[in-house]
């Protein structure tokens, strides 16, 4: 009788772990399927007007983009009006976020001077000197 019982025991105790090990993988699948947690569309900056030879310049922004008149930046613009350093973008899990790094002449989104790091969003306009920097979806 005990023999009994210790069987039906086990035999419980491995439906069980199959049970625990269906869901795990069960689990895994659904992640795998949905992809990253963050389904947002991924954005890009398209230069729209400015000097010709960046106009058209398309840059996404899943890395840190840096913006000025230097050579060690991303996006170089060689403007009177603009900083060596002027502007960078950040990446973040709500989106990219735009600051103006102290640069003399300000930059603009939407019109607007910014004054604190904001988030970008697709259709946004960047102004920086006499560049204008569009945020498209890519």
């Amino acid at each position: 009788m005990v023999a009994v019982a210790l069987l039906t025991g086990r035999i419980l105790l491995l439906a069980l772990l199959y049970l625990f090990l269906l869901a795990a993988v069960r689990a895994g699948l659904g992640l795998i399927r949905r992809g990253t947690p963050t389904t947002r569309t991924a954005l890009a900056l398209s230069v729209e007007a400015g000097p010709p030879e960046i106009r058209g310049v398309r840059l996404p922004l899943d890395k840190n983009v840096r913006i000025g008149r230097s050579a060690d930046v991303e996006l170089v613009i060689a403007d009177d009006f603009v900083s060596s350093s002027h502007a960078h973008i950040v990446p973040t899990s709500a989106g990219p976020l735009l600051e103006d790094l102290a640069s003399t002449n300000g930059t603009l989104l939407n019109g607007r001077r910014v004054v604190t790091a904001v988030p970008l969003a697709a259709g946004d306009l960047i102004e920086i000197g006499t560049v204008k920097i569009k945020v498209i979806r890519s």
